[in-house]
């Protein structure tokens, strides 16, 4: 019989091996002693697993509810429980405790090792049939509790009922509970070394969670992989055209509440697929990119304060919901980018932090493992388990959903670790530097991970510093991105654009500087989320002069940007000229599109951005050698005076080009004279003036420059331009 001791220390939750004492243990005789802990249970019964056929009655050895009997007969088959619960009702169930390890020994060896590429496969819940049984195996790291047990809506939020076992080789907790199916709610609680219970805690690999302010996971099935596709890995391609549109999904937009008050609910998966992605396609974007969708606890944040990584959040809807829209994305010849955050993560109770009573997901130090910026925990990339959690994370959305690539967030505060820190806040690396060695080493690897596992897949950094060869192949001693933002180049240029026109020939330089290193990475040009917020303003309000010069001078930024090398990013309203700030809980002014005096303008630029973007797919030269010098020629930089700027865009094909000419005053430039390269005619293809988009209608005569045999800018040819108010014209060459 079992000592009375161990029988305490299991009612008591405070056991960390529950599968030395529960379940069938053969006793030296050859019999078999059967043990099971059933609080409120007023009797427990062994039955044979096909016939029903009693074989013990268990004994009450603890009125807290544990129960044992030595069987008198050989037990030669599969049993169950017959549980007479304290209410009266009768329930017949598999005892987890007579089931085996679920984590196989290789999973074991790739765990402890920190190279399991797909963890989720294994960590988490998953439902799933163990010896011919129904039910979900449940699996988390936590190698330094004492105890851990599954907690949820199938055991009364009991930690007692259901502890874990522990593979102590990697340092996680296992369990298969029968009957548990897709659907339950669970957690995790977790006794500390010191004895002291944790507030429970959700499932960092959780596949599903619920919608805050609850906080349980949700058994969920495991996404089936999306098979790799050539047309994706075309699309994305450094030589493809990429027009993005960043989209905040609660907010892009919402449908009313029955009053008509209040900022009205989200749109759901299938809704979004409706609206979406008929709209993105319409305006001729070719990527979604999508602010995190990681289950947040926080509206506020945006998704950038995750804690269920692995959850596509409940706000709307379920993962197979999120799979569909991604097909649908692909469908209509769209693709899907997602915001991707492991430089940080939230404080919450039922997160990551202090998760098994040490600092196991963060740095210890704070100097290290908190950011001061954003009140969050900062992952200890120096840890091979982290390191996992997170690269799984992002192959579980490139290959579970099929999305396109991960815009990966705030890299610029993972690469340094004096980061937004005062001298004496921060640890230098081993070498006495201040770059984060562990985190470029994880950047490396996720890019080459991405790349031998997913190379249809695309990575993009948000990082705001002079690092170099963020854009570069790992091999060539880059990070292996496939594209870096262009921070410096947003910030200079929305500077030039809020300056009244008068003054712009002073910092002229402003809107050419970009091109002196435009060169050296694979630039996304982004007018992001993040100029649109905290006081800043709307593009368009950042626009000096009345009414009319406002949309005309972001007419012709738009211009700008779309003739400008790199792949462009447009944030959600940008595109038809929303004038309030941006707010997370509340839809875009669509109304502006309809309402309203200034209802044309707002026509006017949405027509813009449609054209802009379907001439810019349409035509190589802006966008096959974005990231090479002989894809750019300036024609002129230097006429700070009259704030104009000229240059050509080149294709692979030498037979045609693009000419680009922006007048960033608001004064008509007739007869501007502008060297070109070859002889011909020079077609209007675009003109940011066009009475079309709300502008003057002002341009060069018919639409046509033919080329005259005059030198000018260093050119052999030159043509003669009628240069729009505060506009960009594009001229297309044909040989």
């Amino acid at each position: 019989m079992l000592n009375q001791q161990d029988i305490e220390r299991i009612c008591q939750a405070s056991h960390d091996d529950p599968f030395s004492v529960l379940g069938p243990h053969r006793m030296p005789d050859g019999r078999v002693s059967v043990r099971a802990f059933m609080p409120n249970a007023q009797q427990v019964l062994v039955i044979d697993a096909d016939s029903g056929r009693v074989l013990a009655t268990l004994a009450k050895r603890h009125d807290d509810g544990f129960f044992e009997r030595v069987l008198t007969a050989t037990l030669h088959s599969i049993y169950r429980l017959h549980v007479r619960w304290a209410d009266g009702t009768e329930v017949v169930m598999d005892d987890p405790y007579r089931f085996p390890p679920v984590l196989s020994d290789m999973d074991v060896w790739l765990l402890g090792e920190g190279t399991h590429l797909r963890p989720y496969e294994v960590l988490g819940a998953t439902p799933t049939q163990l010896e011919n049984v129904s039910g979900t195996r449940f699996a988390v790291w936590a190698p330094n509790a004492s105890r851990v047990s599954v907690i949820g809506d199938f055991n009364l939020w009991d930690g007692r009922r259901h502890p874990m076992r522990l593979r102590r080789e990697c340092g996680v907790w296992e369990l298969f509970l029968p009957g548990v199916m897709a659907g339950a709610l669970y957690k995790f609680e977790i006794r500390a070394r010191d004895g002291q219970v944790l507030p429970s805690r959700a499932d960092p690999y959780a596949r599903r969670s619920e919608l805050r302010p609850a906080t349980a996971s949700v058994v969920a099935d495991m996404p089936p992989v999306v098979p790799p596709s050539p047309q994706r890995q075309q699309a994305n391609a450094l030589d493809a055209p990429m027009s993005i549109y960043e989209v905040h999904l609660g907010s892009w937009r919402r449908i009313a509440d029955s009053s008509g008050d209040g900022p009205g609910r989200w749109l759901n998966w299938d809704e979004l697929a409706k609206t979406l992605i008929p709209y993105a396609r319409d305006m001729g974007f070719t990527h979604l990119e999508l602010l995190p969708i990681s289950e947040h606890p926080f509206d506020g944040s945006w998704g950038y304060q995750p804690i269920g990584m692995y959850s596509p959040t409940s706000r709307y809807g379920d993962a197979q919901g999120f799979a569909k829209f991604v097909a649908c994305c692909h469908d209509e010849g769209i693709g899907l980018l997602l915001d991707w955050v492991p430089a940080h993560f939230p404080t919450d109770a039922h997160g990551l932090g202090n998760f098994d009573g040490t600092h196991l997901y963060e740095y210890a130090d704070p100097r290290e493992g908190f950011h001061n910026d954003w009140n969050t925990l900062i992952y200890n990339l120096g840890r091979t388990e982290v390191r996992n959690f997170l690269i799984g994370n992002g192959l579980y959305w490139l290959e579970r959903f099929g999305v396109d690539g991960l815009r990966v967030d705030a890299v610029a505060s993972m690469l340094y670790r004096d980061y937004s820190r005062k001298a004496g806040e921060w640890i230098p690396n081993a070498h006495g530097g201040r770059e984060n060695l562990e985190a470029i080493s994880f950047l490396k690897r996720v890019n080459e991970v991405v790349g031998e596992q997913r190379p249809q897949a695309i990575t993009l950094a948000e990082e705001s510093t002079a690092f170099p060869a963020v854009s570069r192949p790992t091999y060539a001693g880059g990070l292996g991105f496939h594209y870096k933002w262009n921070m410096g180049w947003m910030h200079d240029t929305l500077a030039y654009m809020a300056r009244d026109p008068v003054h712009r020939k002073h910092h002229h330089g402003e809107m050419t500087f970009g091109l002196v290193y435009a060169f050296n990475e694979n630039f996304v040009l982004p007018l992001s989320h993040d100029e649109v917020v905290h006081g800043k303003g709307s593009l368009l309000n950042k626009m000096p002069g009345d009414r009319w010069q406002q949309f005309a001078n972001l007419r012709a930024y738009f211009g700008f940007m779309f003739g400008h090398p790199g792949k462009k990013l447009l944030f959600m309203g940008c595109e038809f000229g929303q004038q309030r700030e941006w707010n997370h809980d509340q839809s875009l002014d669509w109304h502006l599109l309809d309402d309203g005096l200034d209802a044309p303008l707002h026509q006017g630029v949405q027509r813009l951005m449609r054209d802009l973007n379907h001439l810019y797919r349409s035509t190589p030269a802006l966008y096959q050698q974005d990231f090479v010098p002989a894809g750019f020629e300036w024609i002129e930089h230097n006429d700070a005076d009259r704030s104009v700027l000229g240059f050509i865009r080149h294709g692979l094909d030498n037979r045609t080009l693009m000419v680009v000419v922006c007048n960033f005053t608001p004064t008509v430039q007739k007869g501007y004279r502008l060297g070109v390269p070859q002889s011909g005619s020079y077609r209007e293809r675009l003109n940011t003036d066009s009475a079309f988009y709300g502008g003057s209608n002002t341009g060069t005569p018919l639409g046509i420059a033919t080329a005259q045999q005059v030198a000018w800018h260093g050119k052999p040819w030159s043509v003669l331009l009628d240069l729009p108010p505060l506009a960009t014209v594009m001229l297309e060459w044909k040989a």
